[in-house]
């Protein structure tokens, strides 16, 4: 033992208060009650979730992807259930000026395997034009189905942000459940651990305990430069572009009208 557990000598500014380990396993076992009753009562929402009535809709309307046209059907793979995340797409923006959230999500979505074992698809939608999409993925290295829904109708296209489940039944293709927002959070690994840090997400929107750092806009860090900064300017790339072969520095978003 190096400190002494509450002297103010050993009190660092902005950050958790230094105590043994006894007094920590107390706090944390407090806490793992409440954490316990939460994953209960997430369990009781994926039950209700499972209940939930379907829509039944036409599975035969055509997408566009790798391949051409194909029917939505394609996209279970042969397989019961799929999952579906609605990326939002800038209409003539260069891979710079997509949207920063859901390349957030994409990002994490990158490998479905463990769904696959379960029996389940997965897929990418987006309004943009193939040809611009194409580009897109070859560009981010992604290795999922991709698809256009352009000027299709819900539950197919439609609003983008969403991450969506359908079922199959032979030819039969229904809507089981859609979320948007913060509901889109638990395919999004990353929030997770960043809430179990002390600091957590670092956005101002969090409760924190005084002194800690106040954080900043919500979603600050999901774009920098070239030199790592956080910035939402013309300069700025999702994160994980940087990552990319030929990400240059940039000048612009090239962001025309509205996302859709």
């Amino acid at each position: 033992m190096t400190t002494i557990p509450g002297d103010p000598a050993t009190m660092l500014a902005g950050r958790p208060p230094v105590v043994d380990l006894a007094t920590w396993q107390a706090a944390r076992d407090e806490l793992l009650v409440r954490e316990k009753a939460h994953t209960r009562e997430g369990d009781a929402l994926a039950a209700a979730r499972r209940r939930l009535p379907m829509v039944e809709f036409d599975g035969t309307v055509q997408v566009v992807g790798a391949d051409g046209p194909v029917p939505f059907l394609d996209l279970f793979q042969g397989r019961d259930e799929l999952v579906v995340y609605k990326h939002m797409w800038w209409d003539g923006a260069p891979h710079q000026g997509q949207c920063e959230g859901c390349t957030m999500m994409a990002w994490h979505l990158r490998d479905a395997v463990y769904l696959n074992a379960r029996g389940v698809s997965a897929a990418i939608v987006t309004t943009g034009r193939w040809d611009e999409v194409a580009s897109y993925v070859a560009f981010m290295g992604y290795t999922q189905p991709w698809y256009s829904v352009r000027d299709l109708d819900e539950p197919v296209g439609g609003a983008m942000g969403y991450l969506t489940c359908f079922l199959r039944d032979g030819d039969r293709a229904f809507l089981t459940y859609s979320t948007t927002g913060r509901g889109n959070e638990p395919a999004n690994g990353s929030f997770a651990l960043l809430d179990r840090t002390p600091y957590g997400r670092g956005e101002a929107w969090e409760d924190k305990p005084e002194g800690w750092p106040e954080g900043r806009h919500a979603c600050w860090y999901w774009r920098s430069d070239a030199d790592g900064n956080a910035t939402w300017g013309p300069t700025s790339r999702p994160v994980p572009q940087w990552t990319r072969p030929a990400a240059p520095p940039v000048e612009t978003l090239g962001r025309q009208g509205q996302c859709r």
